[in-house]
């Protein structure tokens, strides 16, 4: 990233940047007066169509911190950069075929709701209460990294940058709930894929072609795998994957839980598969072309230098805001799910259980201050240097406890046999065996400071790759056998201690309900209120469009080659184009107006 200060960023690229923000804060103000309940404020009423769900999803499940990995890899390993973010296909095909359908019909308003029926009130407590401080903890993180890319990339102080941009993802995400965090999920995917079209084409043109690409790139650069990466890794990390994206992802469930029909939760998962076949290569294609004609720069650099080389004035901006884009998806998205926890199952399930939908309400937008703040507060300690070794240990520790409580969240939708005191006792043993792990193969893991590592001296300023390789594979292993030593206590326990009549009489009623299409139970038909009066997703989506392709035709004279003008052009007027035409197809009719029957929605 220290390359993005010594470029010039002039005016438009700013001018991009707060157009950008504007556009974010201006998704939030239109939905908040639309909030009228909890159900509406954390799973949009149900009624969240599954194209943006499906666009959300994606979004969420990566961040800016992909653009500075991933391109890194490909550009020192080729395509295993790729085969590294492809693990998150069979991922996403384990959720859809296994759970998609699952979590819509358990008819729940947090991800953690369903555990007090079908295992205990004490599970679901024990679970929310251990994943709510990962999340923030990881979101401050995140804010670090969003800030760098502001603050590097702007010239902007780092501080005043976590703070803007922080506030800003708050906001939207306080006032608009979730309908505002999909919303302007799939306009930061609009923004992202505008800069991927741009800087790709540029890059393999730089490189001298397809043809001179393919021929020069060093022997084995195609390959899926390396030395370094080999099938082992790959597969273990997707189990990773697998487990993470169907249990403890919280705002991932919540994508398949918030629209209208499970046929859409279906839907959402295989509209995400799509796009992660097609995204990854799109995104890092760039970097391993850059292989042929940037030499001389750090590996973490390839990206921003890449922008620096290739992008005309304007566009540069585009691309920084597309880099942190990702990251913002991820925050609003943590933030609407930790407080949807907190409300549901904390607030309203241990403090006020008759609480009005108007109060819950309020008290879920409070909660989602708090939630970010805390993550705020988390990123400028770190920043400021005091307590960053404190937040890593705890974020490693935290993170032990996660094969324990994923492992009995996906064993509970699956089994009808596993237990209440199977699934206490692996996660007890699960995290005494993550703790023990920790504290015999800890030293393993590399730190910010040269490391002793088997037996040779690892410098994160030299070796930052190998160390950050090593580091990721020690964990891997160690996540694995947590999972395994997990799964292993839940099954002795259920074997050796079957369910009481009780106990199983409330798992077989779980179960059915989980087998229950949607329609089916007179619950349904309560809460199909579907969306609230007056609110059009794919209006607000249209402008959104259609400001995007205006502020990229509005860079045009900035273009300094003639490529870059003609993709700024073409995907500038595609997109005014097509957001236009999605604003006006979704105006009411005038029959509509005069209290006619509506059309039916655009899903």
């Amino acid at each position: 990233m220290t390359l993005l200060a010594q470029t010039r960023v002039a005016t438009p690229d700013y001018a991009m940047l707060i157009g950008y923000f504007a556009l974010m804060l201006a998704i939030g103000i239109y939905f908040y007066r639309h909030m009228r309940g909890m159900k509406d404020y954390f799973s949009g009423g149900n009624s969240i169509p599954w194209w943006l769900s499906g666009v959300s999803f994606y979004m969420s499940s990566f961040s800016a911190a992909a653009f500075i990995f991933y391109p890194s890899l490909c550009y020192r390993y080729g395509w295993v950069g790729v085969t590294l973010l492809w693990v998150a296909v069979p991922a996403t095909l384990f959720s859809v075929l296994l759970f998609a359908k699952k979590w819509r019909r358990a008819r729940i308003d947090s991800p953690v709701e369903y555990i007090e029926t079908r295992y205990s009130p004490l599970l679901r407590q024990l679970f929310a209460w251990q994943g709510v401080p990962v999340k923030m903890i990881d979101d401050g993180i995140k804010l670090v990294a969003i800030g760098t890319f502001v603050s590097v990339g702007m010239g902007v102080d780092m501080q005043l940058s976590m703070i803007g941009s922080g506030l800003v993802i708050l906001a939207y995400t306080f006032m608009g709930g979730l309908w505002a965090v999909t919303v302007t999920d799939f306009v930061q995917f609009v923004v992202l894929t505008a800069a991927i079209i741009i800087v790709l084409p540029l890059s393999i043109a730089r490189a001298g072609g397809p043809a001179a690409f393919a021929g020069n790139a060093p022997q084995g650069f195609f390959a899926m795998t390396s030395p370094e990466y080999p099938w082992v890794y790959v597969i273990l990390l997707a189990l990773l994957y697998c487990l993470a994206w169907s249990s403890i992802n919280w705002s991932l469930i919540q994508r398949y839980y918030c629209v209208p029909r499970e046929r859409d939760a279906v839907k959402v998962g295989w509209l995400v598969v799509i796009l992660y076949i097609i995204g990854p290569p799109l995104m890092f294609v760039p970097a391993m072309a850059a292989q042929q004609f940037l030499t001389g720069i750090a590996d973490k650099d390839v990206y921003p230098t890449l922008c620096i080389t290739l992008l005309p004035t304007g566009m540069l901006g585009l691309v920084i805001a597309a880099m942190f884009a990702a990251t913002m998806s991820m925050l609003s998205s943590d933030y609407n799910v930790c407080a949807a926890v907190l409300t549901s199952d904390v607030y309203r399930r241990l403090v006020r259980p008759g609480a009005t939908q108007r109060e819950l309400v309020l008290v879920g937008r409070s909660l989602t201050i708090l939630v970010g703040l805390v993550a705020l507060g988390v990123a400028l300690l770190i920043v400021q240097g005091s307590g960053e070794d404190l937040f890593r240990t705890m974020v490693t520790l935290f993170s032990i406890a996660t094969a324990p409580v994923a492992v009995p969240m996906i064993l509970g939708l699956l089994s009808r046999r596993v237990t209440n005191r199977s699934a206490i006792a692996g996660f007890l043993c699960g995290l005494a065996a993550g703790v023990l792990f920790y504290l015999l193969f800890g030293r393993w893991l590399p730190r910010d400071r040269p490391t002793p590592i088997l037996g040779m001296m690892f410098d994160p300023e030299h070796d930052e790759m190998l160390v950050g390789a090593l580091r990721l594979k020690t964990e891997i292993v160690l996540f694995t056998a947590n999972a395994l030593v997990t799964l292993a206590a839940m099954l002795l326990v259920s074997a050796l201690r079957p369910m009481r009549a009780t106990e199983r009489a409330r798992v077989e009623s779980f179960h059915r309900r989980l087998a229950t299409p949607i329609g089916d139970l007179a619950e349904d038909q309560v809460a199909a209120g579907g969306a609230p009066a007056g609110l059009s997703p794919f209006r607000v989506v249209g402008i959104s469009t259609l400001c995007i392709g205006l502020m990229m035709l509005a860079i045009l004279p900035f273009a300094n080659s003639p490529m870059a003008f003609q993709l700024d052009l073409a995907l500038g007027a595609l997109l005014a184009i097509l957001g236009g035409f999605m604003a006006r197809r979704s105006r009411p009719r005038a029959g509509a107006l005069r209290g006619e029957a509506p059309p039916p929605p655009l899903t």
